[in-house]
C-alpha cells in the first residue's frame, strides 16, 4: 500500500524539465554570488540593452547598467553576503516564457537583509535567460 501510495504521489510533485532549468539557473546564481562573481552571477540574466531590472531605485535597463548598480551595492565579498533563493511559485506560461516569484535571503556581518522577487524568463538560443527581474 505504501508503494502504491509513493508512486501516486511521485509525478504530482516531480519538478518540469522547465522548473528544473530554472532551480539549476537560480542555483548557478546563489553559487557565483557566494563566491564573489557578480559577472556569473549575471550571465543568467539576458545580455541585452532591453533587460530590465525593478528595484527599491525604480527601473535600470540593460545588463551592463544592472551590473554597474550590483557592483555600487555590493562592492565587495562582505557587503556580498552568502546568497539563498526559496521558490514560492513557478509558472510556466508557454514553451518560451516562465516567471518565478520568491524569496531572497543574504547573510552578512553588516546585518542581513531579505526580500521578495519576480523573474520573467525567456528561452532564447536554447537556455532560459532573465529577462525582468521584481526585487524589493
Amino acid at each position: 500500500m505504501v508503494i502504491i501510495h509513493l508512486f501516486l504521489y511521485a509525478p504530482a510533485t516531480a519538478q518540469s524539465r522547465t522548473e528544473q532549468a530554472v532551480v539549476a539557473l537560480l542555483h548557478e546564481q546563489d553559487a557565483c554570488w557566494n563566491k564573489g562573481d557578480l559577472e556569473g552571477f549575471m550571465k543568467t540574466y539576458w545580455n541585452s540593452d532591453s533587460l530590465m531590472f525593478i528595484g527599491k531605485s525604480g527601473v535600470t535597463y540593460g545588463w551592463q547598467n544592472t551590473l554597474n548598480n550590483y557592483k555600487r551595492s555590493y562592492p565587495n565579498p562582505a557587503a556580498m553576503g552568502t546568497l539563498r533563493f526559496d521558490i514560492i511559485h513557478f509558472e510556466k506560461i508557454s514553451a518560451s516564457y516562465c516567471s518565478v516569484v520568491g524569496k531572497w535571503y543574504l547573510t552578512r556581518t553588516a546585518g542581513n537583509l531579505e526580500g521578495h522577487f519576480m523573474l520573467l524568463l525567456k528561452k532564447i538560443r536554447g537556455k532560459w535567460k532573465i529577462i525582468a527581474d521584481h526585487s524589493s
